[in-house]
C-alpha cells in the first residue's frame, strides 16, 4: 500500500528565505576569496562542470533592456540573475544597473536566497579582469592605468593593488574631477588628464569606461602590456578593434564573439581560433603569461558564472557569520 501523499494533497505551506541587502552583500563578500572563487570557477567552466545556457532579452524601447542569466555547478547552490540596463536611470540618481539573484537549493529546487545584484554585477565584472592581470600580466608590474571613473573604475581601484605589487594607479577620465574624486579613495592612485602618458607609463590598461569608441590607442602601449577591457556600448566600444585583433586574445568564453548582447561589440568579425579562454589558462593547457614584450588582451562581457560564484559567497558568508533578514514565501 502506498503511504505516501498524493501531490494533489502536498502544499508548500509557509517558508522563510534569506535576504540580503546591498549594504549586507558588499560587507560579507571578501575581495580576496572573490578572485579565488572566480579561478576556481573558469577552471570549471572550461571542464564542463557549469550550466549556463544562454540568457534572455526583453527590450524596452528608449529606456533598456533587462537580461536573465542562469548558473549552477554541483556543490553550489543554483543562481539566477536579473539585471536591468537603464542608461537613463544615472540622470535620476540611480544606477544605470539594477540586478537582484535568486538562490535555489540544487536538491530540492526551494528557495533559500533573494539578495541585492547590484553590488555583485559591479565588482564580479571589475573582479575578472583583475583575475585576467593575475593570471596575464608581467610579474613585476608596478603600474596601472584605470581609464573611466564609474563603478567598474572604482572596484578596479580596489581590486588591482591584490594582484601585484602596484607603486601607482592612474587614474584617467573624461571629466577629470570624477578622476580625481576616484583617485582621492586610494593612497597609490592618482588622477590625470593625459591619457596617452599615463598608458605609456604602465603595465596594466584597464579599460572601464562607457565610450561609444576607442578611449586608447595601440601605439600607446609598451612591450609586454596586459589590457582588459569590461566597456559595453554597441555598435562600436572602448577597446580598439586593431588592439583585439593583432594582440594576444583572452575572453570568459567563446560566447564573447556572439552578436550583441551576448558577445563583445570590438569583437566583430575578429577569428575566434584565435582567442584563448580564462579556463584554458586556469587549467594550464594554454600558457598565460609567456614574455616580457608580448601585449596581452582580455575582454569581457560578464557571465552567469561570476554572478554564480560571487552570490555563493556571500550566501555562505551569511550563513557562517550571520547576517540578512528573512521573508515569508
Amino acid at each position: 500500500m502506498n503511504n505516501q501523499p498524493a501531490a494533489f494533497e502536498i502544499a508548500k505551506g509557509p517558508r522563510r528565505v534569506m535576504t540580503l541587502s546591498e549594504a549586507e552583500v558588499a560587507r560579507l563578500l571578501d575581495p580576496r576569496a572573490l578572485l579565488d572563487g572566480l579561478e576556481d570557477g573558469f577552471g570549471a567552466l572550461a571542464r564542463g562542470e557549469v550550466q549556463s545556457p544562454a540568457r534572455p532579452e526583453l527590450t524596452v524601447p528608449g529606456r533598456g533592456f533587462s537580461l536573465a542569466m542562469p548558473a549552477w555547478r554541483p556543490g553550489m547552490q543554483m543562481a539566477i540573475k536579473v539585471v536591468n540596463v537603464f542608461d537613463g536611470n544615472l540622470a535620476l540618481g540611480l544606477p544605470n544597473h539594477l540586478a537582484m539573484i535568486l538562490l535555489f537549493e540544487p536538491e530540492t529546487g526551494m528557495a533559500s536566497c533573494v539578495m541585492d545584484g547590484t553590488f555583485i554585477t559591479g565588482i564580479r565584472t571589475a573582479a575578472s579582469a583583475v583575475l585576467s592581470a593575475r593570471l596575464l600580466a608581467r610579474p613585476d608590474a608596478r603600474v596601472a592605468t584605470i581609464v573611466g571613473a564609474g563603478v567598474q573604475a572604482r572596484e578596479h581601484l580596489r581590486l588591482l593593488p591584490l594582484v601585484r605589487d602596484l607603486e601607482r594607479i592612474h587614474v584617467c577620465a573624461l571629466h577629470p574631477e570624477e578622476a580625481r574624486r576616484l583617485a582621492a579613495r586610494h593612497p597609490l592612485a592618482q588622477a590625470g588628464e593625459d591619457i596617452e602618458a599615463a598608458v605609456r607609463d604602465s603595465d596594466i590598461v584597464c579599460l572601464a569606461s562607457h565610450s561609444a569608441q576607442p578611449v586608447i590607442r595601440p601605439e600607446w602601449l609598451k612591450p609586454g602590456a596586459h589590457v582588459s577591457s569590461v566597456g559595453y556600448h554597441p555598435p562600436a566600444g572602448e577597446l580598439p578593434v586593431a588592439l583585439a585583433r593583432e594582440a594576444r586574445l583572452f575572453v570568459e568564453t567563446l560566447d564573447a564573439f556572439e552578436p550583441v548582447p551576448v558577445g563583445c561589440a570590438e569583437l566583430a568579425g575578429c577569428d575566434r581560433r584565435r582567442a584563448t579562454t580564462l579556463g584554458e589558462v586556469v587549467l594550464g593547457s594554454v600558457p598565460g603569461w609567456r614574455d616580457a614584450r608580448e601585449i596581452t588582451v582580455y575582454k569581457a562581457m560578464g557571465i552567469a558564472m561570476e554572478d554564480m560564484v560571487a552570490a555563493n559567497l556571500a550566501h555562505a558568508a551569511a550563513l557562517r557569520e550571520g547576517g540578512g533578514a528573512a521573508m515569508a514565501w
